[in-house]
């Protein structure tokens, strides 16, 4: 799905990703971890395009996407979600959804007056893809109401149901865990199994290693900007470079 050759992004005389090359198969959910400064972020900042990589080549189910723009990369088929999500706060639950399908016939400024009928029949369309997706994740008894009173863990699950309205290729999830209290985190694991068995691809940035080793098959650990393992979570875990890059203790 995702094809990562000897990536790089430097700020000044910095390598944040140093020489990185990976592969995520279709229809897995690879983990990505490591300590905090080890680059995971600006991978995941270069993979969506936010950064273009110094060098090196990233490739979409066969696409060169490397050095194209965020919104040419998510139209290509990846998005990604946000550590800390930023719904628009006085729109519905409904309308944060509705936004995300690129090119909408009625986004053309002369279309709601020359082709009426139409702009009306994709909104329509819109409205109950958004509505499928709100409900899958959970939000369903939330949907007309304003983003700002979604806690937490709900607003990460709106993010999700706003990427997979666009009907992605490939998602990265950036720390899908932090600061949810346990019972709505017990409820994204579910809803990303769930997602990731009807052929969902994931790429996922956790710290939680419970959620890395319950979800993520395989796991990349990464450090001062290498990736220095991969492979399945229990031998990831006891790695000793891994266990090393976390300073000598056990990860947690």
């Amino acid at each position: 799905m995702l094809v990562a050759r000897d990536l790089v992004k430097s700020f000044g005389g910095v390598r944040a990703v140093d020489g990185v090359s990976f592969t995520i198969e279709r229809g897995t959910i690879t983990g990505l971890i490591g300590p905090n400064g080890a680059g995971k972020t600006t991978l995941f900042n270069c993979l969506a395009g936010l950064f273009p990589p110094t060098s090196g080549t990233l490739t979409l189910d066969g696409t060169r996407i490397d050095g194209l723009s965020s919104d040419r990369i998510f139209r290509a088929g990846l998005a990604r979600t946000f550590q800390i999500p930023r719904p628009f706060p006085e729109m519905t639950v409904l309308e944060n959804v509705m936004l995300a399908p690129t090119s909408q016939h009625g986004e053309r400024f002369w279309a709601p007056w020359l082709t009426p009928g139409r702009v009306a029949r994709e909104e329509a369309t819109l409205r109950e893809k958004a509505r499928h997706w709100i409900a899958f994740v959970g939000l369903e008894p939330l949907v007309e109401a304003p983003a700002r009173v979604l806690s937490g863990g709900q607003r990460k699950l709106l993010e999700l149901a706003r990427v997979l309205v666009a009907e992605p290729k490939l998602v990265l999830l950036d720390e899908p865990g932090a600061g949810v209290n346990p019972r709505l985190l017990d409820e994204i694991v579910a809803t990303i199994a769930k997602l990731n068995a009807g052929g969902v691809t994931f790429l996922v940035i956790e710290h939680n290693m419970d959620l890395v080793m319950s979800l993520c098959r395989p796991v990349m650990v990464m450090a001062q900007g290498r990736l220095l393992a991969e492979g399945d979570a229990e031998s990831v875990q006891a790695d000793p470079r891994v266990i090393e890059a976390y300073l000598g203790g056990a990860i947690a």
